[in-house]
């Protein structure tokens, strides 16, 4: 179903010269003007498009991409404030509208601020809300043990950080699994350690199954290798230490060195761990 706020992909059917029109099936013809029209772009051609409203509340193409789109949350700049709100950057010629009853404290220009996208039922406008605890699903979560997930870092507790999963759930990624600096708005990938009885979701930044282990013990050698066949690190070197030399979680380079030592590629001395000569 093609929607106003989403992406979707449009056949050109008349060339104007302002632009190309789109067939959008149920909402007509749409204008995608000529400063956005792809190259050689003929009557019959596809073109991939972001769906909006224009200054005049008219629906319009255009073929760049948006930092969200409705139904997802974005960390967005705020880069004005009028009557009725204020104004957040999200890659549109056109700014979004965070409107005053939307917002949880008075905006700063300049600061950005976690929001959700959505399309008033009031005007059917595109519009922000910062008040994001609504939005988020209350249903059980759908996820399995280990699958990977799209993480928005939305705030910390005193257990950890909490994290937007997949536009849709809260998680918490607990202190002392954090092996790197996270920021409010910080997207990135994580995995679902588990769902537990009470429908809370506990998140995890690196996987400690075997393919990720083998990818550790890679890094591991070829740091070694870089490094002359010594590396001052072993299991009693400190969390941080190892991330910032490594890029990987203590317990991953604890299980990563013991499978190398196993297979008699390294030896693990106080001083730190050396590579089997043949």
């Amino acid at each position: 179903m093609i929607q106003i706020g989403k992406s979707c992909t449009l056949e050109v059917v008349k060339r104007v010269d302002f632009g190309v029109y789109l067939n959008a099936h149920d909402l007509g013809q749409v204008l995608l003007p000529s400063k956005v029209v792809p190259k050689e772009c003929n009557v019959g051609d596809e073109v991939d498009v972001f769906l909006y409203l224009d200054s005049e509340d008219a629906i319009i193409a255009t073929t760049k991409k948006p930092l969200a789109e409705v139904g997802q949350f974005a960390y967005l700049e705020a880069v004005a404030t009028g009557q009725y709100g204020a104004f957040l950057d999200w890659g549109l010629d056109k700014d979004l509208l965070l409107p005053f009853a939307e917002q949880h404290r008075e905006i700063e220009v300049g600061r950005s601020y976690l929001v959700y996208i959505y399309t008033s039922n009031v005007d059917e406008r595109i519009v922000a809300s910062a008040k994001v605890d609504k939005f988020l699903d209350r249903t059980p979560p759908p996820y399995d043990k280990d699958e990977a997930v799209n993480l928005i870092i939305g705030g910390s507790t005193d257990l950890g950080y909490k994290a937007i999963i997949n536009h849709s759930h809260w998680g918490v990624i607990f202190k002392n699994e954090v092996f790197r600096t996270l920021s409010f708005g910080q997207r990135l990938k994580g995995f679902i350690k588990q769902v537990r009885s009470d429908d809370k979701i506990d998140l995890i930044l690196q996987q400690g199954i075997q393919s990720e282990l083998d990818k550790h013990s890679t890094t591991i050698m070829f740091k070694l290798n870089q490094a002359g066949g010594f590396l001052p690190l072993n299991d009693k070197t400190d969390a941080e230490t190892i991330y910032a030399k490594m890029s990987m979680s203590k317990k991953a380079f604890k299980k990563s060195i013991g499978g190398l030592y196993k297979n008699k590629q390294i030896t693990i001395a106080p001083d730190g761990i050396r590579i089997v000569k043949d």
